[in-house]
């Protein structure tokens, strides 16, 4: 059975870091932790405090989980990440998707080919959000319909 992350964290996280229990994102190379802090609590002064803690938390959650563990705070609307997992994606671009990313980087969008393919990324995830979302509920769905289906001999 998988394991709750959520729950995991709030389990560790010390009583006062965060207004609510830690939320977090994962995919199957990194975890992210996102805490709200609470009122008046300024991010840096926060980072600096809990450095000790976050990394003895995350080197268990990585032992743990065999994912990286990268950590934010929210104030108000505002996500502010304090690590990250850069991860490189191989992929195949026939001349015309190379195009548009050379345009971006002749455009002065990006500085690489590589920054300009995530540059596209992150705005067709803030653009087609609903629409992604719908994807990842129904990638879901189907997951869980194979789980109760037969196992395969």
């Amino acid at each position: 059975m998988p394991v709750d992350l959520e729950s995991w964290f709030a389990e560790r996280v010390p009583d006062g870091w965060f207004d609510d229990p830690p939320r977090c994102r994962a995919d199957r190379d990194e975890i992210l932790v996102v805490g709200t802090l609470p009122a008046g609590d300024d991010p840096e002064t926060f980072r600096e405090r809990t450095r000790e803690d976050r990394v003895a938390i995350a080197l268990t959650a990585e032992a743990t989980f065999e994912r990286k563990v990268s950590w934010a705070v929210r104030t108000d609307d505002l996500e502010i990440r304090f690590t990250t997992t850069s991860v490189p994606v191989m992929t195949r671009l026939r001349i015309d998707e190379r195009r548009v990313l050379d345009t971006l980087i002749a455009g002065g969008v990006a500085r690489s080919r590589s920054e300009a393919l995530a540059w596209c990324v992150r705005l067709v995830g803030e653009h087609e959000r609903d629409w992604i979302d719908e994807m990842r509920e129904a990638a879901a769905r189907i997951a869980e319909v194979r789980r109760k289906g037969p196992s395969p001999a």
